[in-house]
């Protein structure tokens, strides 16, 4: 048996809700009403963005021995799946939007203050209390259930690599619902007398406003995403005891900016949905990872287990680990993310860590499309507003092999990740699906007259590839468009892989851009006819 919470005393602060500071005594009344109150399902959906009302609904299905579900997405297709999994489950919501066809239950408004001292409960370390799903290589959400007394094994042994004190606030941009938020902002904080925050802030002004509403000693639990945006905004970040990252390797010289900048330590957390959180490294002392005391390697043929401790039976992981000693090892990226072009081999994951490492880059990542002849290439999109297409060209060829280089590249204005910093392949593939690029046909009829022998695409047919994409996109005839102004820099020649680009203007004309590689093929704009 192990308590639910470990706070030592009833007015040991558990949480800062919206309304202030929540003492273990409010914190405990509040999850026994709410369990009063649940629908009789045994699983429950829980989609609280209220970190604190989350925390309660978790603890409020514990004490009334349901099994909270954390599927991987909300989308309706995996809502349904989860729907066929667990026909009984519900949703506890606080918000106004919730998953179709789900029996709703909504965060009650407001709960009584205790009057009575509430003793702590004991937790069976056998019950199961959550069932965390990955999205499976079929697309079909995998069940991997949790106990509780394994849980607690992991968050205390992530705490002791922290080394918060029992004062300390964890605040938090990744959401409770994915197994590292679950773990780190919320479990952590019951498990070691830390007091977590409600609130779940994005973008650079929220997270130091969160940071500034808490007392000190503060820990910001967060993502690479967020921490380089947050670093790059130039903000004034409040005292912070520490930095935790995790869900990517977080480059060493962002690393080292932060913990400079912000006068604090930066650890990474590794781990899985299937295994929780079993190492942590400081990037800026080693780039070794250090397991969690009573987890060990098991190395054999068909690739690396994690066993011990939590870990039963073991589990064979998913990335490249290689062991240096028994409890540290090296992180070469993801098992399934490797590929091969023309003989050569690269990890994705690699190749986005160098990327987001370059100077200018504020995020980035490969791409790989669902192709399988011969001359499929790397494609990458790229937040670089102050650089261009050769400069960065320039700076990754001095790392890697040109077969490596990326064609096209694509810059945008940002990458489609989800709440917790992540790019899911899918919407990798949209995006560039939305940013057409056409190879052009070694045996276009035009060649043949244009010219003999030395063969280049006419500016009219670029031009109506161009016109064509922007129609379709916006839905609007193509003889409805005027060219303003174009101009062609270079010539567009058999197997050229061209990029179109296009954004809209303040003054409602559309500017296009059509690239190969590096080079720029032409440029103008147009405007829909008056």
């Amino acid at each position: 048996m192990s308590p639910l919470i470990s706070h030592p005393h009833a007015i040991s602060i558990v949480a800062f809700s919206a309304d202030g500071p929540v003492t273990r005594q409010q914190f405990l009344s509040d999850a026994y009403q709410l369990a009063e109150k649940l629908p009789e399902g045994l699983h429950l959906l829980n989609l609280c963005s209220d970190r604190y009302h989350f925390s309660v609904g978790l603890a409020a299905a514990i004490l009334s021995s349901k099994v909270s579900l954390l599927p991987p997405t909300q989308t309706l297709e995996v809502i349904r799946q989860i729907r066929q999994f667990a026909p009984d489950v519900f949703c506890l919501t606080d918000n106004k939007q919730s998953p179709e066809g789900l029996l709703r239950f909504d965060y009650p408004a407001m709960l009584k203050a205790p009057i009575d001292e509430i003793a702590v409960p004991e937790i069976d370390e056998k019950q199961q209390i959550a069932i965390v799903f990955t999205s499976g290589s079929t697309g079909i959400p995998q069940p991997h259930p949790k106990s509780w007394g394994g849980l607690v094994d992991s968050v205390r042994a992530e705490a002791r690599r922290l080394e918060a004190s029992e004062s300390s606030v964890l605040i938090a941009t990744v959401p409770p619902q994915h197994m590292y938020g679950f773990e780190s902002t919320v479990l952590m904080a019951w498990c070691n007398s830390l007091a977590l925050s409600h609130a779940q802030p994005f973008f650079p002004a929220d997270i130091c406003d969160a940071l500034a509403s808490v007392p000190a000693p503060r820990v910001l639990i967060s993502s690479p995403l967020h921490l380089r945006t947050l670093l790059n905004s130039g903000l004034e970040v409040p005292e912070l005891q520490h930095v935790m990252s995790a869900t990517a390797p977080l480059a060493e010289e962002i690393a080292r900016e932060i913990e400079t900048n912000w006068n604090c330590p930066l650890t990474e957390i590794y781990g899985s949905t299937e295994t929780g959180q079993i190492a942590s490294r400081r990037p800026t002392r080693s780039p070794a990872w250090q397991l969690f005391p009573g987890i060990e390697w098991i190395v054999e043929n068909s690739g690396v287990q994690a066993s011990g401790l939590h870990i039963d039976p073991p589990v064979l992981m998913n990335d490249a680990i290689e062991p240096v000693s028994e409890d540290l090892f090296l992180l070469h990226g993801r098992m399934a993310d490797m590929i091969n072009i023309a003989g050569k081999r690269h990890s994705l994951s690699g190749l986005n860590h160098l990327l987001n490492s370059l100077t200018g880059v504020l995020d980035g990542a490969f791409y790989m499309p669902d192709e399988t002849s011969d001359v499929t290439r790397l494609a990458a999109a790229v937040v670089a507003p102050d650089m261009d297409a050769e400069t960065l060209l320039a700076a990754l060829r001095k790392h890697l092999d040109p077969v490596f280089l990326p064609r096209p590249l694509l810059f945008v204005d940002a990458l489609p990740r989800n709440s917790t910093g992540k790019l899911p392949h899918s919407a990798l593939k949209a995006l560039f699906q939305e940013h057409h690029t056409w190879t052009v046909p070694t045996n276009h009829p035009a060649f043949p007259g244009h010219f003999p022998e030395h063969p280049i695409l006419p500016g009219v047919v670029l031009l109506d590839e161009a016109l064509q994409r922007i129609s379709d996109k916006h839905g609007i005839p193509p003889d409805r468009f005027e060219i303003s102004s174009v101009k062609f820099t270079s010539p567009a020649r058999p197997g050229d892989r061209l990029l179109f680009q296009h954004k809209t203007q303040p003054n409602g004309t559309m500017r296009f851009d059509i690239t190969s590689g590096p080079r720029k093929i032409a440029s103008g704009s147009i405007s829909e006819k008056s």
